[in-house]
Protein backbone atom coordinates (compact mmCIF):
# COMPACT_ATOMS: atom_id res chain seq x y z
CA UNK A 1 0.00 0.00 0.00
CA UNK A 2 1.02 3.71 -0.68
CA UNK A 3 0.57 7.38 -1.30
CA UNK A 4 0.29 7.58 -4.70
CA UNK A 5 -0.22 4.11 -5.96
CA UNK A 6 -2.80 2.12 -3.80
CA UNK A 7 -3.18 3.98 -1.53
CA UNK A 8 -5.79 1.71 0.38
CA UNK A 9 -9.03 2.89 1.97
CA UNK A 10 -8.02 4.53 5.30
CA UNK A 11 -9.63 7.96 4.04
CA UNK A 12 -12.67 7.03 3.06
CA UNK A 13 -12.84 5.44 6.53
CA UNK A 14 -12.00 8.23 8.20
CA UNK A 15 -14.75 10.44 6.58
CA UNK A 16 -17.89 7.99 7.51
CA UNK A 17 -16.87 8.78 11.19
CA UNK A 18 -18.35 12.45 10.92
CA UNK A 19 -21.65 13.46 8.90
CA UNK A 20 -20.98 11.02 5.78
CA UNK A 21 -23.79 11.79 3.33
CA UNK A 22 -24.19 8.80 1.15
CA UNK A 23 -22.52 9.74 -2.35
CA UNK A 24 -21.39 6.43 -3.48
CA UNK A 25 -24.11 6.27 -6.42
CA UNK A 26 -21.28 8.13 -8.46
CA UNK A 27 -19.76 5.07 -8.32
CA UNK A 28 -22.35 3.33 -10.18
CA UNK A 29 -21.53 6.03 -13.15
CA UNK A 30 -17.85 5.62 -13.05
CA UNK A 31 -18.28 1.52 -13.12
CA UNK A 32 -20.35 1.86 -16.04
CA UNK A 33 -17.45 3.38 -17.97
CA UNK A 34 -14.74 0.81 -17.49
CA UNK A 35 -12.60 0.20 -20.07
CA UNK A 36 -15.26 1.48 -22.47
CA UNK A 37 -14.75 4.43 -24.81
CA UNK A 38 -16.21 6.27 -22.23
CA UNK A 39 -13.71 5.82 -19.63
CA UNK A 40 -12.31 9.11 -19.19
CA UNK A 41 -14.31 11.51 -17.18
CA UNK A 42 -13.70 14.42 -15.58
CA UNK A 43 -15.49 16.53 -13.36
CA UNK A 44 -15.55 20.30 -12.81
CA UNK A 45 -17.46 21.72 -9.30
CA UNK A 46 -16.52 24.78 -6.67
CA UNK A 47 -14.20 24.63 -3.86
CA UNK A 48 -15.69 23.07 -1.01
CA UNK A 49 -18.14 20.74 -3.04
CA UNK A 50 -16.97 17.59 -2.11
CA UNK A 51 -14.33 16.89 -4.81
CA UNK A 52 -11.75 15.46 -2.42
CA UNK A 53 -14.44 13.40 -0.55
CA UNK A 54 -15.29 11.82 -3.69
CA UNK A 55 -11.85 10.72 -4.73
CA UNK A 56 -10.81 9.15 -1.34
CA UNK A 57 -13.99 7.09 -2.00
CA UNK A 58 -13.08 5.77 -5.24
CA UNK A 59 -9.72 5.14 -4.38
CA UNK A 60 -11.44 2.76 -1.43
CA UNK A 61 -13.39 1.02 -3.80
CA UNK A 62 -11.29 0.55 -6.10
CA UNK A 63 -7.72 -0.22 -4.61
CA UNK A 64 -7.00 -4.41 -5.17
CA UNK A 65 -4.74 -4.03 -2.09
CA UNK A 66 -7.29 -3.79 0.31
CA UNK A 67 -10.87 -5.11 1.17
CA UNK A 68 -13.38 -2.32 0.95
CA UNK A 69 -17.06 -4.61 1.73
CA UNK A 70 -17.56 -3.32 4.78
CA UNK A 71 -17.31 0.17 4.32
CA UNK A 72 -19.75 0.15 1.36
CA UNK A 73 -22.03 -2.11 2.85
CA UNK A 74 -25.49 -0.47 3.35
CA UNK A 75 -24.33 2.24 1.15
CA UNK A 76 -26.10 3.20 -2.51
CA UNK A 77 -23.11 1.59 -4.56
CA UNK A 78 -23.67 -1.85 -2.81
CA UNK A 79 -27.69 -2.42 -4.13
CA UNK A 80 -25.86 -1.77 -7.75
CA UNK A 81 -25.89 -4.42 -10.30
CA UNK A 82 -21.64 -3.65 -10.92
CA UNK A 83 -20.76 -3.41 -7.21
CA UNK A 84 -19.39 -6.75 -6.38
CA UNK A 85 -17.41 -6.74 -10.17
CA UNK A 86 -15.49 -3.76 -9.51
CA UNK A 87 -14.74 -3.43 -6.06
CA UNK A 88 -11.03 -3.89 -5.07
CA UNK A 89 -10.50 -5.13 -8.38
CA UNK A 90 -7.78 -2.60 -9.80
CA UNK A 91 -4.22 -1.05 -9.36
CA UNK A 92 -5.40 2.87 -8.95
CA UNK A 93 -3.03 5.88 -8.69
CA UNK A 94 -4.37 8.68 -6.84
CA UNK A 95 -2.60 12.39 -7.47
CA UNK A 96 -3.71 15.72 -5.39
CA UNK A 97 -1.93 18.20 -7.85
CA UNK A 98 -2.29 21.14 -5.03
CA UNK A 99 -0.02 18.79 -2.86
CA UNK A 100 2.52 18.98 -5.60
CA UNK A 101 2.36 22.67 -6.32
CA UNK A 102 2.60 23.23 -2.15
CA UNK A 103 5.73 20.73 -2.47
CA UNK A 104 7.09 22.94 -5.10
CA UNK A 105 6.62 26.47 -2.95
CA UNK A 106 8.18 25.40 -0.13
CA UNK A 107 11.45 24.66 -2.15
CA UNK A 108 10.91 27.47 -4.14
CA UNK A 109 10.87 25.02 -7.13
CA UNK A 110 9.38 26.36 -10.50
CA UNK A 111 5.88 25.32 -11.58
CA UNK A 112 7.90 23.83 -14.55
CA UNK A 113 9.52 21.20 -12.83
CA UNK A 114 6.16 20.33 -11.41
CA UNK A 115 5.34 17.63 -14.15
CA UNK A 116 8.39 16.04 -13.89
CA UNK A 117 7.96 15.72 -10.20
CA UNK A 118 4.80 13.88 -10.09
CA UNK A 119 6.45 11.73 -12.82
CA UNK A 120 9.41 10.77 -10.68
CA UNK A 121 7.53 9.99 -7.45
CA UNK A 122 5.34 7.27 -9.00
CA UNK A 123 7.79 5.83 -10.58
CA UNK A 124 10.07 5.68 -7.11
CA UNK A 125 6.72 4.16 -5.66
CA UNK A 126 5.93 1.74 -7.69
CA UNK A 127 9.73 0.61 -7.58
CA UNK A 128 9.97 0.14 -3.81
CA UNK A 129 6.67 -1.30 -3.94
CA UNK A 130 7.17 -3.40 -6.49
CA UNK A 131 10.86 -4.35 -6.69
CA UNK A 132 11.06 -6.68 -9.73
CA UNK A 133 9.94 -3.25 -11.81
CA UNK A 134 13.27 -1.95 -10.88
CA UNK A 135 15.50 -1.46 -13.86
CA UNK A 136 12.45 0.00 -15.77
CA UNK A 137 12.78 3.42 -16.14
CA UNK A 138 10.27 5.06 -17.67
CA UNK A 139 6.61 5.54 -16.00
CA UNK A 140 4.67 4.89 -18.57
CA UNK A 141 6.68 1.54 -19.10
CA UNK A 142 7.14 0.35 -15.84
CA UNK A 143 3.31 0.82 -14.98
CA UNK A 144 2.47 -1.29 -18.45
CA UNK A 145 4.58 -3.87 -17.09
CA UNK A 146 2.85 -3.44 -13.83
CA UNK A 147 -0.28 -4.02 -15.55
CA UNK A 148 0.70 -7.06 -17.23
CA UNK A 149 2.33 -8.76 -13.81
CA UNK A 150 -0.89 -7.86 -11.92
CA UNK A 151 -3.05 -8.62 -15.33
CA UNK A 152 -5.01 -5.53 -13.62
CA UNK A 153 -6.10 -2.27 -15.24
CA UNK A 154 -5.07 1.63 -13.34
CA UNK A 155 -7.56 3.40 -12.31
CA UNK A 156 -6.61 7.07 -12.40
CA UNK A 157 -8.23 9.65 -9.40
CA UNK A 158 -6.65 13.02 -9.70
CA UNK A 159 -8.03 16.05 -7.65
CA UNK A 160 -7.96 19.60 -8.23
CA UNK A 161 -6.34 18.77 -11.54
CA UNK A 162 -6.88 21.73 -13.22
CA UNK A 163 -4.80 23.79 -10.30
CA UNK A 164 -1.35 23.75 -12.22
CA UNK A 165 -3.57 25.91 -15.12
CA UNK A 166 -4.68 28.46 -12.21
CA UNK A 167 -1.72 28.64 -10.31
CA UNK A 168 0.50 28.77 -13.59
CA UNK A 169 -1.46 32.06 -14.97
CA UNK A 170 1.62 33.23 -16.45
CA UNK A 171 3.79 30.33 -17.31
CA UNK A 172 2.21 28.79 -20.38
CA UNK A 173 5.51 26.55 -20.69
CA UNK A 174 4.36 25.15 -17.46
CA UNK A 175 0.52 24.41 -18.35
CA UNK A 176 1.89 22.57 -22.06
CA UNK A 177 4.08 20.66 -19.71
CA UNK A 178 1.59 19.74 -17.54
CA UNK A 179 -1.14 18.77 -20.11
CA UNK A 180 1.93 16.70 -21.69
CA UNK A 181 1.90 14.92 -18.83
CA UNK A 182 -1.47 13.74 -19.20
CA UNK A 183 -1.99 12.85 -22.62
CA UNK A 184 0.85 10.51 -21.87
CA UNK A 185 -1.10 8.91 -19.77
CA UNK A 186 -4.56 9.32 -21.40
CA UNK A 187 -3.83 9.90 -25.36
CA UNK A 188 -1.47 7.77 -25.98
CA UNK A 189 -2.20 4.33 -28.09
CA UNK A 190 1.00 3.04 -26.69
CA UNK A 191 -0.22 2.86 -22.92
CA UNK A 192 -4.24 4.26 -22.70
CA UNK A 193 -6.12 1.21 -24.30
CA UNK A 194 -3.60 -1.04 -22.19
CA UNK A 195 -3.05 0.31 -18.82
CA UNK A 196 -5.97 2.36 -18.27
CA UNK A 197 -9.33 1.38 -17.21
CA UNK A 198 -10.92 4.33 -16.17
CA UNK A 199 -9.62 7.58 -15.21
CA UNK A 200 -11.79 10.23 -12.55
CA UNK A 201 -10.44 14.08 -12.80
CA UNK A 202 -11.62 16.33 -10.39
CA UNK A 203 -11.16 20.37 -10.26
CA UNK A 204 -12.99 23.61 -10.43
CA UNK A 205 -12.39 24.15 -14.11
CA UNK A 206 -13.74 22.06 -16.82
CA UNK A 207 -10.91 21.28 -19.51
CA UNK A 208 -8.68 23.87 -20.65
CA UNK A 209 -9.33 24.76 -24.46
CA UNK A 210 -6.37 24.51 -27.04
CA UNK A 211 -8.39 26.76 -29.65
CA UNK A 212 -11.98 25.54 -29.00
CA UNK A 213 -11.23 21.82 -28.58
CA UNK A 214 -10.28 20.29 -25.03
CA UNK A 215 -6.63 20.21 -24.72
CA UNK A 216 -7.31 16.07 -23.93
CA UNK A 217 -9.73 15.91 -26.26
CA UNK A 218 -10.84 12.02 -24.89
CA UNK A 219 -12.46 13.51 -21.76
CA UNK A 220 -16.10 13.22 -21.25
CA UNK A 221 -16.76 16.21 -19.31
CA UNK A 222 -19.34 17.79 -16.50
CA UNK A 223 -19.13 20.66 -15.25
CA UNK A 224 -21.64 23.13 -12.81
CA UNK A 225 -22.65 24.17 -16.30
CA UNK A 226 -23.37 20.73 -17.48
CA UNK A 227 -23.26 17.86 -15.14
CA UNK A 228 -25.69 15.56 -16.98
CA UNK A 229 -26.28 12.48 -14.73
CA UNK A 230 -23.36 13.69 -11.87
CA UNK A 231 -25.57 16.47 -11.28
CA UNK A 232 -26.91 14.89 -7.95
CA UNK A 233 -23.57 13.81 -6.30
CA UNK A 234 -22.47 17.88 -7.01
CA UNK A 235 -23.40 18.88 -3.23
CA UNK A 236 -25.96 18.76 -0.74
CA UNK A 237 -29.54 17.94 -1.74
CA UNK A 238 -32.44 19.38 -0.09
CA UNK A 239 -33.53 15.61 1.55
CA UNK A 240 -29.77 15.62 2.35
CA UNK A 241 -29.73 18.42 4.45
CA UNK A 242 -32.84 17.71 6.11
CA UNK A 243 -31.64 14.43 7.59
CA UNK A 244 -28.71 16.65 8.56
CA UNK A 245 -30.93 18.82 10.56
CA UNK A 246 -32.75 16.37 11.51
CA UNK A 247 -29.54 14.39 13.49
CA UNK A 248 -28.01 17.71 14.09
CA UNK A 249 -30.86 19.50 15.39
CA UNK A 250 -30.57 22.67 13.46
CA UNK A 251 -32.81 24.79 11.58
CA UNK A 252 -33.50 23.61 8.26
CA UNK A 253 -34.88 26.95 6.71
CA UNK A 254 -31.77 28.45 8.73
CA UNK A 255 -29.76 26.48 6.37
CA UNK A 256 -31.57 27.08 3.34
CA UNK A 257 -31.25 30.95 3.53
CA UNK A 258 -27.67 30.36 3.66
CA UNK A 259 -26.51 27.59 1.75
CA UNK A 260 -29.07 26.39 -0.68
CA UNK A 261 -29.52 28.42 -3.81
CA UNK A 262 -27.84 26.38 -6.38
CA UNK A 263 -29.16 25.14 -9.50
CA UNK A 264 -27.57 21.92 -11.68
CA UNK A 265 -28.79 19.63 -14.64
CA UNK A 266 -32.42 21.02 -13.41
CA UNK A 267 -31.86 20.58 -9.71
CA UNK A 268 -32.86 23.37 -8.18
CA UNK A 269 -31.71 22.62 -4.55
CA UNK A 270 -28.23 22.12 -4.73
CA UNK A 271 -26.53 22.80 -1.31
CA UNK A 272 -22.51 23.97 -0.08
CA UNK A 273 -21.70 20.80 1.38
CA UNK A 274 -18.78 22.21 3.36
CA UNK A 275 -20.75 25.53 4.64
CA UNK A 276 -23.53 22.95 5.79
CA UNK A 277 -21.26 21.11 7.59
CA UNK A 278 -19.58 23.84 9.62
CA UNK A 279 -23.01 24.97 10.68
CA UNK A 280 -24.19 21.58 11.37
CA UNK A 281 -21.28 20.84 14.03
CA UNK A 282 -20.61 24.88 15.07
CA UNK A 283 -23.90 25.44 15.23
CA UNK A 284 -23.46 28.99 13.54
CA UNK A 285 -25.21 29.89 10.64
CA UNK A 286 -22.52 32.10 8.81
CA UNK A 287 -20.39 32.53 5.47
CA UNK A 288 -17.67 29.97 5.82
CA UNK A 289 -16.13 31.35 1.86
CA UNK A 290 -13.46 33.61 4.10
CA UNK A 291 -11.96 29.69 4.95
CA UNK A 292 -10.86 29.50 1.33
CA UNK A 293 -8.61 30.95 -0.96
CA UNK A 294 -11.79 31.79 -3.70
CA UNK A 295 -12.84 34.51 -1.40
CA UNK A 296 -9.67 36.17 -2.01
CA UNK A 297 -10.59 35.79 -5.79
CA UNK A 298 -13.77 37.60 -6.10
CA UNK A 299 -12.11 41.15 -5.89
CA UNK A 300 -9.60 40.45 -8.05
CA UNK A 301 -11.99 39.50 -11.20
CA UNK A 302 -14.61 42.45 -10.05
CA UNK A 303 -11.87 44.97 -10.05
CA UNK A 304 -11.70 44.42 -13.64
CA UNK A 305 -14.53 46.24 -14.38
CA UNK A 306 -14.66 44.39 -18.08
CA UNK A 307 -17.80 45.91 -20.38
CA UNK A 308 -19.04 47.37 -16.90
CA UNK A 309 -18.88 44.39 -14.86
CA UNK A 310 -19.39 46.35 -11.83
CA UNK A 311 -22.56 47.84 -12.95
CA UNK A 312 -23.52 43.91 -13.18
CA UNK A 313 -22.54 42.82 -10.39
CA UNK A 314 -24.73 45.79 -8.44
CA UNK A 315 -27.72 44.15 -9.89
CA UNK A 316 -26.65 40.81 -8.99
CA UNK A 317 -26.40 42.19 -5.50
CA UNK A 318 -29.83 43.39 -5.52
CA UNK A 319 -31.09 40.17 -6.06
CA UNK A 320 -31.57 40.29 -10.00
CA UNK A 321 -30.23 37.16 -12.56
CA UNK A 322 -28.28 38.74 -15.09
CA UNK A 323 -27.98 36.82 -18.71
CA UNK A 324 -25.04 34.80 -19.55
CA UNK A 325 -23.23 33.78 -22.75
CA UNK A 326 -20.94 30.73 -21.63
CA UNK A 327 -19.73 29.59 -24.81
CA UNK A 328 -16.67 32.04 -25.24
CA UNK A 329 -14.96 31.00 -21.68
CA UNK A 330 -11.67 29.41 -22.31
CA UNK A 331 -11.70 27.47 -19.31
CA UNK A 332 -8.55 29.26 -17.83
CA UNK A 333 -8.58 32.17 -15.43
CA UNK A 334 -6.42 34.67 -17.27
CA UNK A 335 -8.08 34.49 -21.21
CA UNK A 336 -11.12 36.79 -20.58
CA UNK A 337 -12.38 38.29 -24.11
CA UNK A 338 -15.46 39.74 -22.26
CA UNK A 339 -17.47 40.76 -19.57
CA UNK A 340 -19.17 36.93 -19.63
CA UNK A 341 -16.04 35.19 -19.56
CA UNK A 342 -15.59 36.45 -16.22
CA UNK A 343 -19.37 35.90 -15.29
CA UNK A 344 -18.82 32.23 -16.20
CA UNK A 345 -15.28 32.10 -14.02
CA UNK A 346 -17.41 33.44 -11.16
CA UNK A 347 -20.25 30.34 -12.04
CA UNK A 348 -17.37 27.57 -11.71
CA UNK A 349 -15.65 28.89 -8.50
CA UNK A 350 -19.51 28.77 -7.26
CA UNK A 351 -20.20 32.70 -6.61
CA UNK A 352 -22.47 32.72 -9.04
CA UNK A 353 -25.64 29.86 -10.15
CA UNK A 354 -26.51 29.52 -13.61
CA UNK A 355 -29.30 27.86 -15.44
CA UNK A 356 -30.22 27.49 -19.03
CA UNK A 357 -32.99 29.19 -20.11
CA UNK A 358 -33.30 29.20 -23.86
CA UNK A 359 -31.27 28.63 -27.00
CA UNK A 360 -30.83 31.42 -29.70
CA UNK A 361 -28.96 30.46 -33.06
CA UNK A 362 -26.99 32.82 -35.39
CA UNK A 363 -26.45 31.35 -38.53
CA UNK A 364 -26.78 27.93 -38.00
CA UNK A 365 -24.51 27.89 -34.56
CA UNK A 366 -26.39 27.47 -31.18
CA UNK A 367 -25.57 29.31 -28.28
CA UNK A 368 -26.61 28.55 -25.34
CA UNK A 369 -28.21 31.33 -22.93
CA UNK A 370 -28.51 31.51 -19.60
CA UNK A 371 -29.16 33.65 -16.17
CA UNK A 372 -26.70 33.68 -13.61
CA UNK A 373 -27.82 35.04 -10.12
CA UNK A 374 -26.38 35.00 -6.58
CA UNK A 375 -27.29 31.86 -5.07
CA UNK A 376 -27.53 32.87 -1.24
CA UNK A 377 -26.85 34.79 1.79
CA UNK A 378 -23.52 33.30 2.36
CA UNK A 379 -22.34 34.05 -0.89
CA UNK A 380 -23.92 37.26 -0.97
CA UNK A 381 -22.18 38.31 1.82
CA UNK A 382 -18.76 38.16 -0.28
CA UNK A 383 -19.92 40.42 -2.85
CA UNK A 384 -21.21 42.85 -0.10
CA UNK A 385 -17.85 42.76 1.60
CA UNK A 386 -16.21 43.24 -2.01
CA UNK A 387 -18.84 46.58 -2.84
CA UNK A 388 -17.48 47.97 0.57
CA UNK A 389 -13.73 47.56 -0.15
CA UNK A 390 -14.42 49.44 -3.75
CA UNK A 391 -16.06 52.19 -2.04
CA UNK A 392 -13.55 52.29 0.42
CA UNK A 393 -10.94 52.24 -2.40
CA UNK A 394 -13.21 55.31 -4.19
CA UNK A 395 -13.39 57.30 -0.92
CA UNK A 396 -9.24 57.00 -0.42
CA UNK A 397 -8.96 58.38 -4.26
CA UNK A 398 -10.54 61.21 -3.91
Amino acid sequence: MGTYLNPGNSGFAEMQRSNYVDKTGLIGLINDTISTKKKLTCISRPRRFGKSYAAQMLCAYYDRTCDSHELFGGYEISGDASYEEHINKYNVISIDVTGFISAARKKNTSLRDIPALIDDTILKETHKLYPDLNEIDDLNECLLELVRNTGTKIVFVIDEWDSMIREAVDDEDAQVSYLNLLRGWFKNNNFTPEAVAAAYMTGILPIKKDGSQSAISDFREYSVLNPGDFAEYIGFTEENVRALCNAGNANFENMKSWYDGYSMGGKHSIYNPYSVIQAIETGVFTSYWKKTSAAETLMTYIDMDQEGLQDTVARLIAGEAVEVDTDSFRNDVETFTCKDDILTLLIHLGYLTYEEVSDSYDNEDCIMAGLARIPNEEVRTEFDKTKEQTCLIERINK
